[in-house]
């Protein structure tokens, strides 16, 4: 296929219930945690997006964990490639790839570790507003936080830390995340265009952790909410939701179908 639509997932084409803002009974579950539904798409998200795996090579690309994504089942067919912890891992067929992985590990060499980042993480992060600070496949850091409780200088703080020692930070909802500049999920994108011969790259996603995906790809939208949203982010390449919550990943979806059908005609044309 010639397009490959890439997409980050939560809050960007899957929602909790709380952030979905529209009634349960316009959703459809597409991910559970110990029987517990946990992440809705609408009905007109859900059927467009069945329809658009058959169009184009849709990649999804997140910060989750291997195990956190396998959770999450989607409409339609599993997806052949994914992008997974920030882009420090590429599936193929659910399985990562060990090519990537060692290309990572050499990107990585020449940042402050893991250890030296999740330790500064726990150090930043007192008790009071705090739930727990965990790492993910030995790549990154973030804590689990309670935001309204966050002070005024944390994020800022934790920005100077890490600009200098090549990490980065990100305040997605409840996740306060450190991870390192060279893991960036655009990268991991290139090189599954690249193996697929794709010729347009289409893209999605609403956090800082985001940004280099929509600014490397062909065309791209965010969210009208999320941390870019928040900040007022934007970049010419960039569209943006009328919609806010899971509405917004409805409006994406119908983006990519729109632009995708385009794009195929104008490849037929030639």
């Amino acid at each position: 296929m010639t397009v490959l639509v890439a997409s980050d997932l939560d809050r960007t084409l899957i929602y909790s219930r709380a952030a979905a803002g529209v009634p349960l009974s316009e959703l459809v579950c597409v991910e559970e945690s110990d029987g517990v539904p946990r992440s809705f798409v609408t009905r007109p998200a859900a059927a467009g997006y069945a329809r658009l795996v058959m169009a184009a090579a849709v990649v999804p690309v997140t910060t989750r964990s291997p195990d956190q994504f396998a959770r999450v089942r989607l409409p339609g067919p599993a997806p052949a490639h994914a992008v997974v912890a920030n882009g420090g891992i590429l599936l193929v067929d659910g399985v990562p790839d060990d090519r990537w992985a060692r290309r990572v590990r050499r990107r990585l060499a020449g940042a402050a570790s893991l250890a030296t980042a999740h330790a500064h993480l726990v150090s930043a992060c007192a008790p009071s507003f705090t739930r727990s600070v965990r790492t993910v496949a030995d790549l990154f850091t973030y804590a689990l936080v309670h935001r309204e409780a966050l002070p005024s200088d944390l994020v800022p703080g934790l920005d100077s830390w890490a600009a200098s020692r090549g990490w980065r930070v990100s305040l997605q909802g409840r996740k306060l995340y450190l991870v390192p500049q060279a893991l960036r999920k655009s990268e991991a994108v290139a090189e599954i265009a690249a193996r697929l011969g794709a010729r347009t790259i289409l893209a999605a996603g609403d956090a800082l952790l985001d940004a280099d995906l929509l600014v490397t790809a062909d065309r791209a939208i965010r969210p009208a909410h999320g941390e870019l949203h928040e900040r007022g982010w934007t970049a010419p390449s960039v569209e943006r939701t009328v919609a806010s919550g899971a509405r917004a990943g409805e409006e994406i979806v119908a983006w990519f179908a729109r632009l995708c059908a385009a794009e195929m005609r104008a490849q037929r044309s030639l």
